[in-house]
């Protein structure tokens, strides 16, 4: 099947994951006026959840509500929509990280939320509450409702599942495992480069693009390694506003695998600097990247990312998402 577009989007929602025009390439001059001109119609939210990856999940029963996962959140989110709708009791102001930093924002008890497919629930929680446009879903499942999960995102069928993880961990056999280090619950892959740079990379399944911190940047810039810049917003979960420049990368290596010509946003992201990773050259891959594999699992407890290339990456030219040599 062939390997399937890169969004040339210019202005995010943070939660959103729809793709729509292919960016293989560095963009060019012309194509940044082009994309400055249509920046402000390409905000996705709400309008896009029917093209989404989400999982139905139950609050105290009732449902089932379409949550998108977000691999680079810590908390459970609930929209302001669906919390005035179950009419849940208010709870104290707590701080969320995103891409734009720190907000204090208003949280609801939670009484029970379940995974319609799963065992597990969580009960009497306090959710972040934030507006359903920003969040483009019901809510938003993050970290502390995966710790001990496996997230499996499946693009060739358009399916995400969540199961409890395996204790031995059992795959396909053409999949490509990268092992993780944990860092305040996130999985964090280390054998990664970016353009021979060694890179930390952190799976953001929030995110519609993938996002470099300035080390990266600074990095890849003093070697002459970036193309065409183009300034852009990017809007987070919390509606703030970051400005981010679009370009793209030659090449980044994860493991056995190597992404070609990746679009990628720089941005002084509060995330890297929550994970202390913002002295160190450091990448968010979203779901830009992730959609180009036929299927993708993220394994919490077995601390692992496992990676199937599409069917026809093995025996094609090498694309824009391939085998590294000699680590078949």
């Amino acid at each position: 099947m062939p390997i399937p577009p890169i969004s040339s989007m210019v202005s995010l929602i943070l939660a959103a994951a729809a793709l729509s025009a292919p960016a293989t390439a560095a963009p060019t001059a012309a194509s940044a006026t082009a994309a400055a001109a249509a920046a402000e119609e390409q905000v996705q939210g709400a309008r896009d959840l029917s093209q989404r990856l989400t999982v139905p999940v139950t609050i105290a029963g009732g449902g089932p509500y379409h949550f998108v996962v977000d691999t680079g959140a810590e908390r459970t989110v609930i929209s302001r929509e669906l919390a005035d709708r179950l009419a849940l009791a208010p709870s104290r102001q707590v701080t969320v990280v995103s891409i734009a930093g720190e907000d204090l924002v208003d949280t609801a008890i939670v009484p029970s939320l379940k995974l319609t497919a799963g065992r597990g629930r969580m009960v009497g929680f306090d959710a972040p509450v934030l507006a359903g446009e920003h969040l483009g879903a019901e809510g938003m499942l993050g970290l502390d409702s995966l710790r001990s999960k496996k997230v499996v995102l499946d693009f060739k069928k358009m399916h995400m599942s969540i199961a409890d993880a395996d204790e031995v961990p059992r795959g396909d056999g053409d999949e490509i495992v990268v092992t993780a280090k944990r860092r305040l619950g996130q999985l964090v892959l280390v054998d990664a480069e970016a353009e021979g740079q060694k890179i930390s990379v952190v799976i953001d399944t929030g995110s519609a693009v993938s996002i470099g911190n300035d080390a990266l940047r600074a990095r890849l810039a003093s070697k002459g390694r970036l193309g065409v810049v183009i300034p852009i917003g990017i809007t987070s979960v919390t509606g703030e506003r970051t400005a981010a420049d679009y370009t793209s990368i030659r090449r980044i290596r994860i493991g056995g695998v190597n992404l070609d010509s990746m679009p990628i946003a720089f941005a002084n992201a509060g995330i890297f600097h929550h994970l202390g990773l913002d002295r160190r050259p450091a990448l968010l891959l979203g779901m830009d990247a992730l959609r180009l594999f036929d299927r993708v699992s993220i394994d919490f407890a077995n601390r692992n990312v496992r990676f199937l290339l599409p069917g026809d990456a093995f025996a094609a030219p090498p694309r824009m998402a391939s085998l590294a040599p000699g680590r078949g």
